[in-house]
């Protein structure tokens, strides 16, 4: 069984439908079958007033009506009440003069004052009211709260909640966030007008918080962790090595020393060649291994990086309150509005943050002037600035079409700021209703028709364009490398040459003190001695010191010109094995000379040298008559350039 109410809506909907729909709806019609209008047996018909046009059967069941046994079933009798009470209160409020206060809060709810002195409404608020004014035909005034604020329990005073809880109102016409707190106060509206959504707006950040430059491909973690592989891999490979030498016995496979191994994987990680040429096959995959892990992570580092360069997205620092509790980011809001009290209160969703209100990272303004808060908070002191959705979107809106008459080209001037995504508070508003107001119950169906329509959300948004305002990437601007992209490249420069300035000045300092502490040894003991007499020789700093003090030998890069220097033997006496030039040979070479191997100097001299690789090359390393070192080289060119210098 069905009930049907002869009332007005369908005859007041028409009228609201535009013209084309309904030369659109005629000529849909035409091929419509015709209409049925015999209504079907057992249908209850109510007139307007609540009295019956159809009798309904005494012996009816539940099962005939069509109502389900387990269903609440609602009697004629509450329906006819209802019908009553509303037609009453149509009655009452018809011609009323009802008191409305409101919020300054641009563009759902603010005033204006006229010359005569009366305030007026504007705002979807006041919209919303006018609609209802005209649909039930009574008048109003409008007043605000002495402070511009919602109010809670321990901000009471001047705030509107103090207004609708003492009756001093009948009506609360502004978007207001449903908290738990004020439940106990005012009585909130069953229509839910929206769902409110606050979100931050910051400086538009020059780089990306992805990163820039070379280390945006990879996380911070994952630098930490190529760092550690870098530093740890060289010296497990030189231990790997030395125990594998111990268990198997291998004299083939020498073990490369700890700075061979390190400076290995620092060449592999760069690309660059290396003259170790392990044996064993164990260490070769080692080696190999290393070899694959710095292909692959360095493939990745390169297409990241050309990508990173080309179709990153720019991404802001701050974006969730998360990222504002973690950083102590300062932030700012309006005073008495849902944030605060949602920080505020303990058992809303923003309590965390409460900490940050009284370390001074949270601050709440008077002012209700947005373009001021963002350009003394936001533009000048790099707050993020938290505000509802609606009016953030109006305020960027504006400020955009007044940068773009200053420069019409430039969008990085036309939006120096940025919006985040993701909502930093989301609450239902509602209207407000003294606790024991019946007018919840006359005003709250035609909210709803109103918010199912969606004329609330389109009123909303009225006045912004249907593009997106400065999105966060402004993708018409060219990605182009600058400075900044680089400045790393810089960092790595001067940290390397930084460090080699100290590695050298730390060298020069400990040859300096060495050598003191061997000349005062020398002092006290005689030169050449110990404490216990015994023979020390002296340190090769100090011996350039005195062969320079002494200046019977020239230093290097002087001219031999003028001076009697005794040339180095001939390249082929030094490898001949006769002595058929009689006693007048200076050089010979003896197979064995007491022991020692290499060169034995003629005459009276009884020092030998000895064959040594140096820089990659093979030479005799000799003394001669005066006592100095003397290199000769052992491959043929350059033997043959060391001779022709001497003897030519």
């Amino acid at each position: 069984m069905a009930i049907v109410l002869n009332t007005s809506k369908i005859k007041h909907k028409v009228e609201m439908a535009t013209g084309i729909e309904l030369i659109l709806a005629a000529a849909l019609c035409l091929t419509c079958p015709p209409l049925n209008e015999t209504l079907p047996e057992g249908l209850i018909q109510l007139n307007p007033d609540g009295s019956l046009v159809t009798e309904m059967p005494i012996n009816l069941g539940l099962e005939d009506a069509g109502l389900d046994e387990e269903a609440p079933m609602e009697t004629l009798e509450v329906l006819r009440n209802k019908k009553e009470k509303l037609r009453n209160m149509k009655e009452w409020i018809n011609g009323k003069h009802l008191k409305i206060a409101t919020l300054e809060d641009y563009p759902l709810s603010y005033t204006e004052v006229l010359e005569n002195g009366t305030r007026i409404g504007h705002g979807v608020s006041f919209q919303i009211i006018e609609f209802l004014q005209k649909k039930f035909n009574f008048t109003f005034d409008v007043v605000v709260p002495q402070d511009n604020i919602i109010g809670s329990t321990t901000d009471l005073d001047r705030s509107l909640i103090e207004m609708v809880n003492n009756s001093d109102v009948d009506l609360a016409a502004a978007f207001i966030p449903s908290l738990s707190e004020q439940r106990s106060f005012v009585f909130y509206s069953t229509t839910i007008l929206d769902e409110g959504e606050w979100i931050m707006v910051m400086r538009r950040p020059r780089e990306s918080a992805s990163g820039s430059g070379l280390l945006a491909p990879f996380d911070f973690r994952v630098w930490i962790l190529i760092f550690v592989s870098l530093v740890a891999v060289g010296p497990i490979i030189y231990v790997l090595i030395i125990i594998r030498n111990r268990l198997t016995g291998d004299s083939v496979q020498h073990p490369y020393s700890l700075g061979h191994c390190a400076w290995f994987v620092y060449g592999a990680l760069m690309k660059q060649g290396s003259t170790l040429s392990p044996i064993a096959d164990s260490t070769r995959l080692l080696f190999a291994t290393w070899w694959i892990f710095i292909t692959i992570l360095t493939s990745f580092y390169t297409a990241n990086l050309t990508a990173f360069l080309t179709l990153s997205k720019f991404t802001l620092p701050y974006n969730t309150v998360n990222d504002i509790l973690t950083k102590n980011k300062h932030f700012v809001s309006l005073r008495g509005g849902g944030v605060e009290y949602a920080i505020r209160t303990t058992n809303e969703s923003l309590s965390m943050l409460n900490h940050m209100i009284h370390n001074n990272y949270a601050v709440f303004t008077d002012a209700s002037n947005d373009s001021y808060n963002l350009q003394n908070y936001v533009e000048r002191n790099g707050y993020v600035f938290v505000r509802d959705r609606p009016a953030i979107s109006i305020m960027l809106y504006r400020d955009y079409l007044y940068r773009k008459s200053l420069s019409f080209s430039d969008e990085k001037v036309h939006c120096p700021f940025a919006m985040a995504k993701d909502p930093f508070l989301k609450k239902k508003r509602t209207f407000a209703y003294p606790i024991g107001s019946n007018l919840s119950e006359l005003f709250d169906p035609e909210l709803l028709n109103l918010v199912e329509s969606g004329i609330i959300k389109h009123l909303s948004a009225r006045e912004l364009p249907s593009a997106e305002i400065c999105p966060q990437d402004l993708g018409s601007t060219e990605r182009q490398l600058r400075n900044g992209d680089l400045m790393m490249t810089y960092y790595i420069m001067l940290t390397g040459f930084a460090t080699a300035l100290a590695v050298f000045t730390t060298e020069l300092l400990f040859r300096y003190i060495n050598g003191r502490h061997e000349a005062n040894q020398w002092a006290r003991h005689g030169i050449g001695r110990t404490t216990n007499g015994q023979s020390i020789k002296p340190s090769r700093w100090l011996r350039g010191l005195r062969r320079f003090n002494s200046g019977d030998k020239q230093l290097l890069g002087t001219s031999t010109h003028g001076q009697n220097v005794t040339p180095p033997p001939p390249y082929q006496s030094i490898f001949s094995q006769g002595h058929g030039h009689g006693g007048d040979q200076r050089w010979h070479r003896p197979a064995v000379a007491n022991g020692h191997h290499g060169l034995i100097l003629g005459g009276d001299q009884n020092l030998g040298g000895v064959r040594r690789l140096i820089n990659g090359r093979d030479y005799i390393v000799f003394r001669n008559s005066n006592g100095q070192s003397q290199l000769v080289p052992v491959r043929s060119p350059s033997a043959a350039l060391f001779q022709y210098t001497y003897t030519e």
